[in-house]
């Protein structure tokens, strides 16, 4: 995993700040794999909040705090939460292949 301890606790904090305690977080894509180089930062987070707009909210909230603590760098984030109707495909490869944090 192609993570410096200081962007995992940023992440992990981040998460819990603005998903709750709940929020369970996959890292995946190429920044699983240590032999590549480069890539963005790609980020599934779980959370069992069911409003879509505190939903939406957390996630932008999320995004910023993140940008403000790791810098400006390229950041993808997929929330996943109960009231879903259907699981996209890139839902299941991101739990599948990636790290949970």
């Amino acid at each position: 995993m192609r993570l410096t301890p200081q962007q995992l606790s940023a992440i992990r904090t981040t998460a819990t700040e603005t998903f709750g305690e709940e929020a369970n977080i996959w890292l995946f894509g190429s920044r699983v794999d240590d032999n590549k180089r480069g890539g963005d930062i790609d980020l599934l987070i779980e959370t069992n909040q069911s409003d879509i707009a505190a939903i939406v909210r957390a996630e932008l909230a999320f995004l910023t705090k993140l940008q403000m603590k790791l810098g400006e760098q390229k950041i993808d984030v997929l929330v996943d939460y109960p009231t879903r109707h259907s699981t996209p495909l890139i839902f299941t490869i991101a739990k599948q292949t990636g790290i949970q944090l």
